[in-house]
């Protein structure tokens, strides 16, 4: 039987491109490797990767520091056409309405992953790094439920 089918291009969304959609995109790109182009964007660019997300990431082999928070206006006027992606995975409420304002015109799945936002949650490094790997582990767990066992070792 085969297995799911994963679409030729996928944008995950959130707020800020710093903590949630940075994390899909990276995992998306480890676990599935090249089988769908993979980008992630924010409502507002408004701060840069967050260390604690490069972190949690790093445990599962994921390479986040290179990462380059944009928005969804910085991806247009570069000429990233969202109507162009198969499937937008929003993260978050505000990000989910943004796409859906955005492409009301295309012929293109957004589904909906409610996925915490870890930032401001906990005190002290360890009880925040927890948070940021429930987040991380949330994202991973609905991606393997989407898009099945992942394909790259």
């Amino acid at each position: 039987m085969p297995g799911p089918i994963i679409p030729h291009s996928i944008l995950f969304c959130c707020d800020h491109n710093a903590v949630r959609s940075p994390m899909a995109e990276g995992m998306m790109k480890r676990f599935y490797g090249r089988s769908a182009y993979v980008q992630s964007a924010g409502v507002k660019n408004d701060l840069e990767i967050d260390g604690f997300a490069v972190a949690v990431c790093a445990e599962l082999g994921v390479e986040l520091s290179r990462h380059r928070s944009r928005s969804f206006e910085e991806m247009q006027s570069w000429g990233d056409d969202l109507g162009s992606f198969d499937l937008i995975v929003a993260l978050s409420p505000a990000s989910q309405r943004q796409a859906m304002e955005l492409t009301r015109h295309a012929h293109l799945d957004i589904e909906y992953w409610p996925v915490m936002d870890p930032t401001g949650l906990a005190e002290g490094r360890e009880a925040v790094l927890l948070k940021y790997r429930e987040a991380r582990d949330q994202i991973r767990g609905r991606m393997v439920d989407r898009f099945g066992p992942p394909t790259e070792p």
